[in-house]
């Protein structure tokens, strides 16, 4: 069993610190807001961290939201740092969304300071994580794999080494692109099958077992023909990892029509408030089209 300090107690990242502790794994967790910090610690076995980082740490794992955060926790706050003096060789796993420059950035200090620093963000959403069933894809030195594999294994469902660092995260670049596409062809079907007025329920559940099908549309069909839209992945939070996609697409001169337009109209819903609302939220923009 391992000692891990695990940063991030969100959606995600509080059901993913509980699959570690209830696997056995020492836990020291922080985050932001400390009542959250409070919540999982009456829920599950572990001690807060007091600022510094514990002497045995194996591990530190991050589930944070923007670049800025990954770099205040590791840089700022002298994560990074310590754990190279404390324990040479120790990993550090980023589950979150960032730059692939930031995990070039990050990899790179760690080289220097003796630790391994590995992009592997996450695919399967709020639902995968309290599951345990997340998709992970991870760049990294090919030495720390085999670490990254038996540490998440308590929530993962399936892990690849997609290359050195970085390369995760340009695999979640893919994942939001394809996602991004998928839902904004689902939100188009849906409302073509209600203004024709066909029994879009019915539509949704034949297709979801042909060529048509998706993860979107077997989850997310019935949700958006009722209307709710909190049921996952917020909008806000995907405009950021959309430009972050986009960003790398221009710098590398890659065309991205279908994500770029995407985008705005996400942009459009949040805003308009409804940037907490979940991603299929997409439906919504057709039918206040069709309202003006």
């Amino acid at each position: 069993m391992a000692n891990i300090v695990f940063i991030g107690l969100g959606n995600m990242g509080a059901p993913m610190a509980g699959h570690l502790a209830n696997a056995g794994h020492q836990l020291t967790v922080a985050n932001r807001s400390p009542e959250k910090v409070s919540h999982w610690l009456s829920q599950y076995p572990g001690q807060a961290w007091d600022g510094s980082l514990p002497d045995n740490t194996d591990a530190v794992i991050l589930c944070v939201s923007k670049d800025e955060d990954v770099r205040e926790w590791l840089v700022d706050k002298g994560l990074l740092q310590a754990l190279g003096t404390h324990n040479a060789g120790a990993i550090i796993i980023d589950h979150s969304t960032t730059s692939d420059a930031l995990a070039c950035d990050m990899a790179e200090q760690a080289h220097k300071n003796g630790v391994y620093f590995c992009d592997v963000p996450v695919s399967g959403g709020q639902q995968g994580a309290q599951s345990g069933q997340l998709t992970l894809m991870a760049g990294a030195e090919e030495a720390a794999f085999p670490t990254i594999k038996a540490l998440t294994s308590p929530y993962t469902k399936a892990i690849e080494h997609m290359g050195p660092p970085s390369s995760g995260q340009k695999t979640k670049m893919v994942n939001q692109i394809c996602v991004a596409g998928l839902i904004q062809a689902l939100a188009e079907g849906v409302n073509f099958s209600e203004k024709m007025g066909l029994n879009t329920a019915k539509v949704m559940t034949l297709l979801a077992g042909g060529a048509a099908g998706s993860w979107q549309m077997q989850n997310r069909h019935s949700t958006m023909i009722d209307g709710e839209f909190d049921h996952g992945f917020a909008i806000d939070l995907m405009l950021k990892d959309l430009a972050i996609c986009l960003n790398s697409a221009s710098n590398a001169d890659i065309p991205l029509p279908v994500t770029d337009w995407v985008a705005k109209q996400y942009q459009a819903l949040s805003n308009q408030g409804h940037g907490n609302k979940d991603t299929s939220a997409l439906l919504l923009a057709l039918r206040h089209d069709k309202a003006q």
